[in-house]
């Protein structure tokens, strides 16, 4: 192959992540990290609206030429590299996350007159306001429209596009009449790069419109707006400014434009892939293959499986979309995630934990809880402290902890914590392979995954089952700069098919995490009991007898400090 690089975008929820690498051998010349600047860590927040999570548009804008600045400022250190044989730039980022733009295809907030408005902002993944909305939208549809919610787990959730922009309408209808269309932050970042940013002009991913859109080409495309309208004039609207075409990660949103070429210091004219959720792309950073779970874990945990669409693929309830070619061409991207695991470990750690940050660090509280046998804290909690993404759809569920007592410690709480995200991923696992998907190798990635061994452990023996650990911390960062290799194709020195980028640029896991299988014994006892609270709590209409939960978590518990 011909000697050239890609670089990758990933917006996070807190910064934005680029890495350049070789797409020879997936060598790294350089990576970077940009804190967003506004709102707290990168978030506006509101202490009225507690549901409420933006983002300025303009951190996104001069988060990019940061760290592709950044970048190619270590890579000039190889005297090998040169800017010219750069072929292209991949997008992945946070979603559902949109953003209104006017019929200029400006977003809102970058105008003066809205650039103190969060309601002109992106409306960042973790915004649940829009609860009441999404749940209008699936009464809506389960009346009339029930295939829309078949594809999509059978619930609509507030993190979602739709909801989101019906919510903007009541909530600000000021802004909703300057908009002339709402965009996914993946599709926007693209746009921008190309300068093709009119609304007519912008290709929409598949990845998001499908997961979180209710788009499918099996009834073409975008709801219609007989559905939306029902619900409101401005969500028909919104619908006659969509496309009914939709693209993949395959396929390039346009070429990088002479304006954005001279601001990053990059040859104008190289592709720019269509952009794709962080956690799809993510998969694609860490190796995905058909029949591996590839969890990626962070503030919120998403995971994606993908099957082959020559096989077909039946509806399963509780997942968070079934979307052709979402992750990869040619395969069924299956999505579904926990709403808060590292924000649920923060939230003690750094909120709740007496002494806060300075006494109750993770570091702490890790080698305080790996001290603790499973069961030997008498503790179960559900871990729904941001609601339920999976496989419930519930943004209205809370967090619980079960079995407090006078002598629990801060370090049994914690473990009791990182315990109930394994039980919750347990569910989705199980869940995948009830709806037909067997899960023959489990891959995590992210920042948990790669710096937390007591969580991995942990994971292995509530799954009894290895759990590798992807070869990378910038998976997402990766997948979306082979996105980009795949999109300039060969003719620039990229690749034909992922098929054939993913193995040369990723390889093989090298670090797997084997079950107990003492401590997975006990664990099969305690998700028993987790179950019964799952589902009493969680699922409308059980009636469970709850009396034995306690007590038997009180019996675990004895019996583990008698050994």
């Amino acid at each position: 192959m011909a000697v050239a690089y890609t670089i990758g975008l990933d917006y996070g929820s807190n910064s934005v992540r680029a890495v350049l690498l070789d797409v020879r051998d997936g060598r790294q010349l350089g990576t970077s990290v940009w804190n967003y600047q506004h709102g707290q860590a990168g978030i506006i927040l509101d202490e009225s609206h507690p549901n409420l999570a933006r983002q300025h548009p303009q951190d996104y804008l001069d988060g990019a030429t940061a760290t592709i600045h950044d970048v190619l400022k270590q890579a000039a250190k190889d005297s090998s590299f040169f800017t010219k044989q750069v072929i292209g730039i991949g997008i992945d980022t946070t979603g559902s996350t949109p953003l209104p733009i006017n019929a200029d295809g400006v977003a809102l907030a970058l105008l003066p007159e809205y650039s103190n408005n969060p309601d002109a902002m992106a409306w960042l993944w973790k915004d649940h306001t829009a609860h009441e909305e999404a749940q209008q939208l699936t009464e809506a549809a389960a009346k009339s429209r029930p295939q829309y919610l078949a594809k999509c787990g059978g619930r609509y959730s507030s993190e979602w596009f739709w909801a989101k922009i019906l919510r903007c309408s009541r909530a600000s209808p000021a802004v909703s009449a300057a908009a002339h269309t709402w965009v996914e932050l993946a599709d926007w970042v693209p746009a921008v790069l190309t300068g093709n940013t009119k609304p007519d002009a912008i290709k929409r991913g598949i990845c998001a419109a499908g997961h979180k859109a209710f788009f499918n080409p099996g009834w073409g495309g975008y709801p219609d707006t007989e559905f939306l309208g029902a619900l409101s004039p401005e969500l028909a609207r919104f619908r006659e400014a969509l496309p009914d075409r939709t693209y993949t990660v395959a396929d390039a949103a346009g070429t990088l434009s002479d304006e954005w070429a001279q601001n990053l210091g990059l040859p104008a004219g190289i592709t720019v892939a269509v952009g794709a959720f962080d956690a799809h792309l993510g998969a694609v950073g860490s190796g995905v293959t058909a029949n591996t779970l590839v969890k990626i874990m962070g503030t919120s945990t998403c995971d994606i499986m993908i099957s082959p669409m020559s096989q077909g693929m039946a509806d399963v309830p509780g997942l968070c979309g079934i979307v052709p070619e979402s992750v990869l061409p040619d395969y069924y991207g299956l999505e579904a995630g926990q709403s808060a695991v590292g924000d649920i470990f923060n939230w003690w750690s750094d909120v709740i934990c007496p002494g806060g940050k300075d006494k109750a660090s993770h570091t702490n509280l890790t080698q305080g809880a790996a001290d603790l046998k499973p069961g030997e804290s008498g503790l179960l909690g559900l871990d729904w402290h941001n609601g339920n993404r999976t496989v419930l759809v519930d943004q209205r569920l809370t967090g619980m902890m079960l079995g407090y007592t006078l002598y629990s410690t801060p370090a049994e709480v914690y473990r009791a914590l990182l315990e109930s995200t394994a039980f919750g991923a347990r569910v989705i696992l199980e869940r995948f392979e009830e709806g037909g998907v067997p899960v023959k190798r489990v891959l995590n990635c992210g920042g948990i995954a790669a710096r937390n061994p007591l969580v991995m452990q942990i994971y292995a023996d509530v799954f009894n089952r290895p759990v590798a650990i992807a070869n990378s911390l910038q998976t997402c960062a990766i997948g979306s700069a082979i996105a980009a290799a795949v999109a300039a194709g060969p003719e620039k020195g990229g690749y034909a098919k992922f098929e054939e980028a993913i193995p040369k640029i990723v390889g093989e896991p090298t670090h797997v995490f084997t079950p107990n299988a003492e401590a997975a014994a006990v664990y099969q006892q305690i998700f028993g009991l987790y179950r019964q609270l799952h589902d009493s709590f969680g699922i409308a209409g059980t009636r469970a007898d709850l009396s034995n939960v306690m007590k038997d978590l009180m019996d675990l518990r004895d019996q583990v400090r008698s050994v």
